[in-house]
């Protein structure tokens, strides 16, 4: 991705935007029991369409403004989005995404991840919560959430930045030039 300011600015406006639409649409919905986390998505497809770079610098924004606005112990949110970014930002530079299905499947793999590390951090903390084999149930309803909004994200994220992506199908294939007169 070719980072100029204007695309910079439509990141910074898709985070706010994101946490925004965490705290007051996605934490009121209640399905299964159970409020999306759309946030991890959200890093994953950033990283996916970034890099490492990108994803774990808008994991890192995104977890930061998170944790300000619940008014929570700073960094926590910050380092599991910072991983997930980068893990995501990492299989973009190393594989190619062949189906249509990579980009739902990372969504849910690294939401589930990010959601056992929430509580890893939690642990850490000190914060006493109730453990159950219920949070597992959630954590995988969130993961199946993720699934489902993953490709949606990722394909509103890709519209919004097309500007800055580097095709990499053009990069690689390179024109013979024409001979006129041969």
């Amino acid at each position: 991705m070719i980072l100029t300011p204007k695309i910079v600015a439509r990141l910074i406006v898709v985070g706010i935007f994101g946490v925004l639409l965490q705290l007051t649409f996605f934490s009121q919905v209640d399905l299964f029991h159970v409020s999306p986390d759309v946030l991890p998505a959200l890093v994953v497809c950033l990283g996916l369409l970034g890099g490492t770079m990108t994803g774990a610098v808008s994991g890192f924004a995104i977890g930061f403004l998170l944790d300000c606005l619940l008014i929570q112990p700073l960094g926590g949110a910050s380092l599991v989005l910072i991983a997930v970014g980068y893990a995501a930002g990492m299989f973009r530079e190393r594989f190619e995404i062949h189906s249509r299905l990579v980009v739902p499947l990372l969504c849910a793999l690294l939401t589930f991840a990010a959601e056992l590390g929430y509580g890893a951090i939690e642990a850490m903390f000190g914060i006493e919560t109730d453990v159950s084999i219920l949070v597992l149930r959630d954590i995988l309803i969130q993961s199946a959430f993720a699934f489902f909004l993953g490709w949606a994200i990722y394909v509103g994220l890709r519209r919004l930045v097309r500007p800055a992506l580097v095709d990499e199908a053009t990069v690689r294939r390179t024109r013979r030039p024409t001979v006129l007169g041969a």
